[in-house]
């Protein structure tokens, strides 16, 4: 089982995307995701709330969390979401940054298209490493 972790600064809003995506799309055999932060707020924001229920998800429940020493451990692939030099670093673990624009405070038609891009990219690693469901 690999995990893949999706991590951002505050936790609420791309790497919340990421994780839902991932783990709709992923054989859950296979894969899973889990998102986290470095300073995670509160609540995921309600334009990210808002974006993805249009497309079927319901991240009312979901909550921002902190990246831990441990969650680390556990996984073997860390992704980063555009957040520069504030986004975390696990030494040893396989990291990818995608340099997504955060949707905090965007218009819908912003955060659309950031949570469209945030689902081509992880549609793309869940096919390219033979994640996805039968």
């Amino acid at each position: 089982m690999t995990t893949v972790i999706f991590a951002c600064v505050h936790n609420a809003g791309r790497s919340q995307m990421a994780a839902a995506f991932f783990n709709a799309l992923a054989d859950p055999t296979k894969a899973q995701a889990v998102s986290a932060g470095t300073a995670p707020v509160a609540h995921v924001h309600p334009e990210v709330l808002a974006a993805m229920a249009e497309v079927g998800f319901d991240l009312r429940a979901a909550t921002p969390r902190l990246l831990t020493a441990a969650m680390a451990a556990g996984a073997q692939l860390l992704v980063t979401m555009g957040c520069g030099e504030n986004c975390p670093v696990v030494p040893g673990l396989r990291q990818q940054d995608w340099p997504l624009s955060d949707p905090h405070g965007q218009s819908a038609a912003v955060v659309r298209r950031i949570r469209d891009e945030v689902q081509a990219r992880v549609r793309e690693l869940v096919v390219s490493h033979g994640w996805a469901r039968s």
